[in-house]
């Protein structure tokens, strides 16, 4: 078990059962961690992995006196499963529901307290999940994906066509049961790739260590059924308490339909940025997004 840097922290490899094929994830717990504790459940959101800046979060909610499970969709990372880059909304709805029901069977968390953490894409992931899970303690929806159609209305006429051309033949080649076809996951203004707004050809790298290797390309399937994935219509049958934390400049998942959906949420609170979609993970930004965050957990759901 290898210590986090600042030695509050001790980090854990782990695996987890998601319908037959395993999720790899890190589990991190206090050091002076006692009984049972909340656990808050963290994944990351389009195409990206849990070394994507999740871990500075995990480690931030373990110095709180908090477990936080960090997990790999299957298809990335780690993880297992075929295609490789493969993002399917059912099956990542699967893994979510995998990783909350292995945090619960854990010694050390209390299955009670359970909060789910979310970002971009997986900020409407947990807004899903919680609407069907009324155990849940808390969430946290970080920029989130909320409105399949809101979000393809940013892109470019010419980009959505070339987007929808990748998708179907993704489509078609896993009906012919052939090898995916790949498009670019990020990629600089006016190149093509999923997302190329908000500097995202510079932001999605920077979240990553320097010299890690991770695959710029997601099976282009995925836009076929994009705009059918409006998670923010979950957001009204959330029982539990809900922060979001929206960037008022972010073209990737816009804010309009992010702060209806707080809004419509029976315990939302609700927390603005003039910020764009990948600020938030670095520098000046994380640390006001983290403080916001352990301020909620605390008044929420406390560790003692």
């Amino acid at each position: 078990m290898a210590s986090a840097p600042d030695a509050v922290a001790a980090r854990e490899d782990v695996r987890f059962d998601s319908d037959g094929e395993q999720c790899a994830g890190w589990l991190y717990r206090p050091v002076e961690a006692g009984g049972p504790v909340p656990c808050i459940v963290l994944a990351h959101g389009f195409g990206a992995l849990k070394e994507g800046r999740l871990d500075a979060f995990a480690e931030r909610f373990a110095a709180a006196g908090y477990d936080a499970l960090v997990f790999d969709y299957r298809h990335f990372g780690d993880s297992g499963g075929e295609p490789r880059q493969l993002i399917s909304v059912p099956r990542q709805h699967a893994d979510w529901e995998a990783a909350v029901a292995y945090a619960r069977g854990l010694d050390c968390v209390d299955p009670d307290r359970v909060v789910l953490w979310g970002s971009s894409f997986s900020g409407g992931h947990v807004l899903w999940t919680a609407a069907r899970d009324r155990r849940i303690a808390a969430v946290i929806s970080q920029v989130p994906h909320t409105d399949g159609i809101a979000t393809l209305r940013e892109l470019k006429p010419v980009q959505a066509a070339k987007l929808t051309w990748a998708g179907i033949r993704d489509g078609l080649a896993a009906l012919a049961n052939r090898p995916a076809h790949y498009m670019p996951t990020v990629a600089p203004a006016g190149e093509f790739g999923a997302m190329t707004n908000d500097d995202a050809g510079r932001g999605y790298p920077a979240m990553y260590p320097e010299g890690f290797e991770w695959r710029n390309e997601v099976a282009a399937r995925i836009m076929l059924s994009f705009a059918t994935y409006s998670p923010g219509r979950d957001a009204k049958k959330v029982a539990c308490p809900v922060l979001f934390l929206v960037g008022t400049e972010d073209h990737i998942t816009p804010p309009a339909p992010a702060i209806r959906a707080a809004r419509s949420t029976p315990r939302g609170e609700l927390v603005t940025y003039p910020l764009s979609h990948f600020e938030i993970y670095l520098g000046e930004p994380f640390e006001r997004a983290v403080t916001e965050q352990l301020e909620f957990l605390g008044r929420q759901v406390p560790t003692d």
